[in-house]
Parts: structure tokens; C-alpha cells; sequence
């Protein structure tokens, strides 16, 4: 079974709820009927009820078994408004409370938050900025991260790595140039998604132009100290570095470069870049030369599942990437 047969039949057999707050979108009104019809997960999209039907109307998409929440509707406003203000911690002052769940973006996240839904699901209208700052704001980070990155796995055709054709990488997509702790944060979450989606026992390897100590430098240094602070952080968690790519994932690469014991050299199944130029550049690298799939990014960081995907998504992207947060949602229920 492949990689997202196996994520759609746990998703599937566990579906979670999840809120699009992009319903006037074509691509959102039809992914959302795509997952409702499979079974995948329970839809609500929040928005201007009206603007919804006549754009799914417009589309020919099939609205049944998808909850609609009113954006519009001043009394549901109201009634939400009145409910979320007393959370703990809520984040707005009660008029603040009242002006935000008038938006849809703002009020799919405060469903979140208020436990009405898992996930909350965008950033085909939403620039990714938009996306995070209200993560940040109205779900919050996890316990002990203070930066938010992205994680994504290769399904790279003809390879067979320590997972078979599979790699977990991070972070190649909001993280532009992170200090050692925020690797170090990094590498963490990115095992934690990693294992959600895969059920491995993660191996992170922390990548570098050097492999333990062959090369001297700040770029070097910057990564063994991730390492260090890695281990301090989730001292269980196997993660070590500063290792080069071939010595990270191959076994006879890393026999000739690691001259120390490491559960991670050579079988590494997750990788965390130095920076976003690396993995920007890794990342498409490997889906020209390898014609690999690369799933992602998720973001991740926060205390509760927070989607974006990308503005020229298809249909079945959308999809698969709703898919794989509604098994990251349940795994952090399980957790």
C-alpha cells in the first residue's frame, strides 16, 4: 500500500472535522465534496452562505452532508461570539471577539480553538503570511516552540532508503534562516509530523556540507549546536549531525564518513536542511531529476493542526493534503 492509500484509510476510518474557510473557491467547494462523498472527513465551510450556494451552484458542486457556517448571520455571530469570549486565554477583548468572528478566516480558527473543529483548511485565496499570523494568534504555539515551520515527505521512484522510497524532509518553506535552537525546534516537530503520517520511529539526520567534524566553520557550528540542543529538548528522540546527505541516508557512505556509533547515519528517514535556500533547492531537485512526489509542506509548531496550501494547487493535492492533517489531527488526539 502506498503512501496515501494508507494515509486515506486512516483517515477514513477516523474522520475528523475540518473547516474551509475559502467556499466561494471552485477548488475548495470541490475538494470539500470530494472528501464528504469518500467518507474522509465531516466538511464545514464558514463564509457568506449565500456567496457559497450561488458559487456551488455556478460550479454544479454538491453541497450535501456540508455544514454551512453564516459568517453573515449577525444572531449565529452573536451566539459563537458569546461562547468563545470566556476560553481560556481568549485572545481578543469581547469586541475584538465579535469583529473577528465576522471573518471567515478569523472564525474557522476560532472554531478550532473552541474544540467545533480539528482542522481548519486554506491559503488558496489567503496569502501564506495571513495564514500563520492567525495561527499563531488564535491557536497558539505548542508547549515550547516559539517557531513555525513546515515538514514534507518524498515518495521518490526506483530509491529504497531505510522507509523504501520514502524521506521526510523540513523545512522548506517558511523558515527562511534559522539559528541552531529554531533547527533544534525544528528537527523535533518535523519527527513528531513525520511519525503522524507514517507511524516510523523517526531518525533525524541534520544535513550540512560537512559530516562530523570533516569540515570547520559557523555554517558547520550552527548545525552541531542544533544537534546539542535537539537532545535537550526531546532527549528520547534519535537526531544527530552534522552529517552530508550521502552520509545521512546511505549505510556504505556512512560506514566510510561516521567513525562513532549513531542509530541515524545511513539510516536517517528524516532530514532537516541548513536553511530555506538549501531546502528549496533540495526539494526541487529532487522532484526534476528523481521525479519524486513531494507531499507537503505542513505547517507545524502550532498547538493544533493549521493547513496552507499552495495558490496553484489541483483539486487532488487539496485533497491529499486535507487528508494527511485530518491523520495529524487524530494523532495529536491520540498523543
Amino acid at each position: 500500500m502506498g503512501l496515501m492509500e494508507d494515509v486515506r484509510a486512516k483517515a477514513a476510518a477516523n474522520p475528523q472535522r475540518v473547516a474551509f474557510y475559502e467556499g466561494e473557491n471552485p477548488k475548495i467547494l470541490k475538494a470539500a465534496a470530494e472528501l464528504t462523498a469518500d467518507g474522509l472527513a465531516t466538511c464545514t465551510i464558514v463564509g457568506d452562505a449565500a456567496a457559497v450556494r450561488a458559487a456551488a451552484e455556478q460550479e454544479g458542486v454538491s453541497l450535501a452532508g456540508i455544514t454551512l457556517v453564516d459568517v453573515t448571520d449577525a444572531e449565529q455571530n452573536e451566539s459563537f461570539s458569546q461562547r468563545f469570549e470566556v476560553i481560556s486565554d481568549c485572545p481578543y477583548k469581547p469586541k475584538g471577539v465579535r469583529r473577528h468572528a465576522a471573518r471567515a478566516m478569523d472564525r474557522a480558527f476560532m472554531m478550532q480553538r473552541a474544540g467545533d473543529v480539528d482542522v481548519s483548511f486554506g491559503g488558496i485565496d489567503c496569502s501564506t503570511g495571513d495564514v500563520i499570523l492567525a495561527g499563531e494568534k488564535i491557536i497558539g504555539l505548542a508547549d515550547g516552540v516559539t517557531t513555525v515551520s513546515s515538514a514534507g515527505i518524498f515518495d521518490i521512484p526506483g530509491w529504497e532508503g531505510s522507509e523504501g522510497n520514502l524521506l521526510g524532509f523540513a523545512d522548506s518553506a517558511v523558515c527562511v534562516n534559522p539559528n541552531a535552537q529554531q533547527l533544534a525546534q525544528i528537527a523535533v516537530t518535523s519527527a513528531g509530523t513525520v511519525a503522524a503520517l507514517t507511524g516510523w520511529e523517526p531518525r533525524v539526520a541534520m544535513l550540512s556540507y560537512s559530516t562530523d567534524g570533516s569540515s570547520e566553520g559557523d555554517l558547520v557550528q550552527k548545525v552541531r549546536d542544533a544537534v546539542a540542543a535537539a537532545h535537550e529538548l526531546a532527549p528520547n528522540l534519535k537526531v544527530d549531525g552534522e552529517f552530508q546527505l550521502d552520509a545521512a541516508i546511505r549505510p556504505d557512505v556512512a560506514a566510510k564518513k561516521v567513525h562513532r556509533p549513531s542509530d541515524v547515519a545511513g539510516r536517517a528517514n528524516v532530514i532537516v536542511w541548513p536553511d530555506i535556500n538549501v531546502g528549496n533547492i533540495g526539494v526541487k531537485l529532487v522532484q526534476n531529476f528523481a521525479h519524486a512526489n513531494a507531499y507537503g509542506p505542513f505547517l507545524q509548531g502550532f498547538k493544533k493542526v493549521v493547513c496552507d496550501c499552495s495558490r496553484s494547487a489541483p483539486v487532488s493535492e487539496i485533497v491529499g493534503n486535507v487528508v494527511m492533517s485530518c491523520v495529524r489531527a487524530h494523532a495529536l488526539k491520540e498523543a
